[in-house]
């Protein structure tokens, strides 16, 4: 009994091997489409503000100087207080300069001495030449010692005026009303001319904040910079570094004369009161720029896209079938987003299900979602 078991088994094997063999393959399935829901992208009207990198800076700022060397001899204000136009801020030793000018006043004065003395010369020898009681050549010569001491008269005098201006640079003043910073001299410390920073004073109201603009919004931003009359709900505004939007409206105060060719941006400048004193120069902030409520804009679910390292995608479904697309995205309101480039009205993109898909994947596509108008400058 056992060897005819053994028999049948050895069979059994040989029919499951000539099968397997001679047989036909069975084909592999392919796997059921993922099923999704898509949206139609369609065009519609939303009120956002565009954000720009920002920084603070003053409308009018310069470096305070010496002009002459020497030692500072007085600081005549407290670091960080407002001066007016005038003022005096520092004082540089005088007396080597005091000494310079009054030489220079009696060197002045023996010229003016030596040239009456030359004049009445001059004079006299003219009416003797025109008596014929001298020879010409004496009279040419008085002549030529006059002209040779007005010359000397006019050094003197050049001298008297340097030397004055070397004096009165002893003195530094404000050039213009503004915050003055932290000096960077202390009593006694010795300045060369045009190379020591004394201080810096800077204007802060109204104070400005400069940022870029791609070269395309230039026209819009042109436009804005021509309206004349103040804006009641300002399109500019600024949001701190703490999160906090700033009271003031701005207005556009100036757009540069050039594009950057190696970024494709222009500088743009705001100009905001600052009564208050909160903004300070070289602050960082993100403008605040409302869009043209006319233009359309393509809105779409912000869960439809994917982020793969720094760059955003979204799928497009056509005849069942997915492709990657890369995006664009401007700001985003609530849970939709804009989308700047890289989607066309009546497309239908996936906005669920965006995980269990790849590039070229099939999808089983469910009822398309609508199209819904949002407007992200309203208070929450």
């Amino acid at each position: 009994m056992k060897w005819i078991m053994y028999g049948r088994f050895l069979v059994s094997i040989g029919v499951g091997a000539l099968s397997s063999c001679g047989g036909t393959e069975t084909p592999q399935q392919k796997p059921p489409p993922t099923a999704v829901n898509v949206y139609t992208v369609q065009q519609g009207s939303a009120r956002y503000n565009d954000q720009y990198p920002g920084t603070v800076t003053a409308l009018n700022q310069v470096d305070i100087r010496a002009q002459v060397s020497g030692y500072i001899t007085g600081i005549f204000f407290t670091d960080g207080q407002w001066v007016n136009k005038g003022d005096k801020l520092y004082s540089i030793d005088p007396q080597q300069y005091k000494g310079a000018y009054e030489q220079s006043v009696a060197n002045l004065s023996v010229a003016e001495a030596n040239l009456a003395k030359s004049q009445q010369d001059a004079d006299r020898y003219q009416e003797l030449s025109n008596q014929d009681a001298i020879a010409k050549q004496i009279l040419d010569h008085a002549l030529a010692d006059l002209e040779a001491s007005k010359k000397q008269v006019d050094a003197a005098k050049a001298n008297v005026k340097a030397v004055e201006t070397n004096l009165r640079y002893t003195n530094i003043f404000a050039p213009f009303s503004g915050t003055i910073g932290i000096s960077q001299v202390k009593l006694g410390a010795a300045v060369s001319p045009g190379q020591t920073i004394l201080n810096t004073i800077s204007s802060d109201d109204p104070i400005a904040v400069d940022f870029a603009v791609n070269q395309k919004n230039i026209p819009w931003f042109l436009k804005m910079a021509a309206e004349k009359a103040e804006l009641k709900d300002s399109i500019f505004t600024i949001l701190l570094s703490d999160q906090s939007v700033y009271p003031n409206s701005g207005k556009i105060f100036l757009i540069d004369r050039a594009v950057d060719p190696q970024t494709g941006t222009i500088k743009t400048r705001l100009l905001f009161p600052n009564t208050k004193k909160n903004l300070r120069v070289g602050m960082t902030c993100n403008v605040l720029v409302r869009n043209n409520t006319n233009q359309q804009s393509i809105l779409i679910p912000y869960l439809a896209v994917v982020e793969q390292m720094g760059e955003y995608f979204v799928f497009i479904v056509n005849d069942n079938k997915v492709t990657q697309q890369k995006v664009s995205l401007g700001p985003k309101i609530r849970d939709k987003v804009v989308v700047r480039d890289g989607l066309q009205v009546g497309q239908q993109i996936v906005t669920d299900g965006v995980q269990k898909i790849r590039d070229g994947a099939m999808v089983q596509v469910g009822v398309p979602q609508p199209t819904v108008t949002h407007d992200s400058t309203k208070t929450k």
